[in-house]
């Protein structure tokens, strides 16, 4: 058997699908292309049919990246595979990703059908695809649930019509891990002609054990693994990329390899946490920010003495800087170019020179900036395109004194003003800003979160607005909590008013 792993990543499809991670194109394309550094093999780039965006975004995706494989998902309908077929005209190396439920809960629920009609089904889905593509991977999902001996016959007839890759999902994250490890073993010596198809796995985390589920079906002969950074995905997420790469490179023993470049893991990480707003729990393996962090006294003193008294893996092995530049105050451009290189973030001259600016306000209202700070700094040039945006924002507010905002907008290079007072500032702020947009606007989510400890420390807040029955997700940080708050607001409003 192949002691090789393919690694294929999810993060634009499964993990996209998370309430407010949604990326536009262009960010979409960034990912994709800090996912061939990291050297994912193929990249899920998303479900064509289901929006105009996904589709776009295949097809730029495929012209934008060279060597890792781009995927598309389907249904097994034939028009999905067409649409699938045609955003994927420009990849180097395609695949098609289809598939169907086989679990009894799927068959007999969701599809009112019989197991004799899903064969039927997934062996169709397989040779229309196959009509596109050389490279088909077919998808049964529910298998966590699923009887094994009739999803050996299910696996048997899709390769036999064709599939290169059979995926088998524990969609709900149900298995344990010797559950689902069995099953993979079932497999790999009960389906006909095995050998000539790829078992891939695919872990939600449900439960909690999307990686042990994972690596336990790698032990038992799969051969691909589905993830995504930072384990993001629908419900509790999927199984990780940084937890499988660095469990697979720390214990040798294995004897089974990636081709995944361990330094660029961390700016990966970063980047991803930014672009979808969604911050990385500190605890969190390999990438968390305590992971490689020791408070204990005799941890410390442990690691000062031998690293690996405490650490089983070097956190320059993830791309992480234990030796880090201290950002102060009196830190030049040299320093800011640095630890914006180490989290991944290249800028040209003219924005380092904007970025370090901005840098200097923050650094003289806070003792020290950490790595969330510079990465909010630089992402605030994401509202530049913004129609509306914050032009001054002045709260009176007090004890036993009615809340005052005073709010002007520009919008489209005129500017508005308004007033309105509220049960505290940001209420009032908030409310200022609706008598400008004349709009049915209801906050249905309101998260405030500081990124570190201190009255001095930026403040991230998320914001779920509900608009003609959408919701739309806004985001700001700043160390003033109510400016981040309107900002959020703000950039809410400017995913639905043109």
């Amino acid at each position: 058997m192949s002691d090789r792993l393919f690694i294929f990543d999810t993060t634009l499809r499964d993990g996209e699908q998370v309430p407010g991670c949604q990326l536009n194109t262009v960010e979409k394309i960034q990912v994709a292309k800090a996912l061939e550094e990291l050297g994912v093999d193929v990249i899920e780039a998303g479900f064509p049919i289901s929006s105009p965006g996904d589709f776009k975004s295949v097809v730029e995706i495929s012209k934008a990246v060279t060597w890792p494989t781009i995927c598309a998902l389907t249904r097994a309908v034939p028009k999905d595979i067409d649409v699938a077929a045609q955003a994927l005209q420009y990849a180097k190396h395609k695949r098609i990703h289809t598939g169907i439920g086989t679990s009894e809960y799927h068959i007999r629920y969701k599809f009112n059908s019989t197991q004799e009609e899903i064969i039927e089904r997934a062996i169709a889905c397989v040779k229309y695809a196959k009509k596109y593509v050389e490279d088909v991977e077919f998808y049964a999902e529910d298998a966590g649930r699923t009887d094994n001996v009739y999803l050996a016959k299910v696996i048997e007839a899709v390769i036999q019509a064709g599939a290169t890759v059979v995926n088998i999902p524990d969609t709900t994250g149900y298995c344990l891990p010797e559950e689902y490890g069995s099953k993979i073993r079932y497999l790999m010596e009960n389906v006909k002609g095995i050998q000539n198809a790829i078992i891939s796995t695919h872990c939600h985390n449900d439960l909690g054990m999307a990686t042990a589920n994972t690596i336990s079906g790698v032990l038992n002969g799969a051969r691909q693994v589905e993830v995504t950074i930072n384990g993001i995905g629908e419900r509790a997420g999927n199984t990780a990329l940084e937890e499988i790469a660095m469990i697979l490179r720390s214990h040798k023993e294995i004897g089974i390899t990636t081709n995944i470049n361990t330094q660029k893991i961390h700016s990966c990480s970063r980047m991803v946490s930014s672009l979808m707003n969604m911050p990385v729990q500190p605890n969190k393996a390999i990438v968390g920010r305590n992971a490689f962090a020791h408070s204990s006294g005799i941890h410390q003193d442990g690691v000062l003495k031998n690293r690996e008294s405490y650490e089983i893996i070097d956190p320059k092995d993830v791309g992480i800087d234990d030796n880090a530049i201290v950002l102060t105050a009196r830190s030049g451009r040299a320093a800011l170019k640095h630890r914006l290189h180490v989290l991944g973030v290249e800028l040209s001259q003219e924005k380092l020179n904007e970025a370090y600016e901005n840098f200097l306000k923050l650094a003289d209202k806070k003792k020290d900036i950490n790595d969330d700070d510079v990465l909010m700094l630089v992402g605030k040039d994401r509202t530049a395109m913004h129609r509306i945006k914050l032009e001054y924002l002045q709260v009176t507010s007090g004890v036993g004194v009615q809340s005052v905002a005073s709010v002007c907008l520009n919008i489209a290079g005129e500017k508005f003003e308004a007033a309105a007072s509220g049960n505290g500032p940001v209420d009032a702020a908030i409310k200022a800003v609706k008598k400008i947009i004349s709009r049915n606007m209801t906050i249905q989510e309101f998260l405030i979160q500081a990124i570190d400890k201190g009255s001095d420390d930026m403040g991230k807040v998320h914001m779920q607005v509900e608009h003609e029955g959408n919701s739309f997700y806004g985001f700001s940080a700043n160390t003033d909590i109510i400016a981040a708050s309107v900002e959020a607001f703000i950039d809410a409003i400017n995913k639905f008013v043109k």
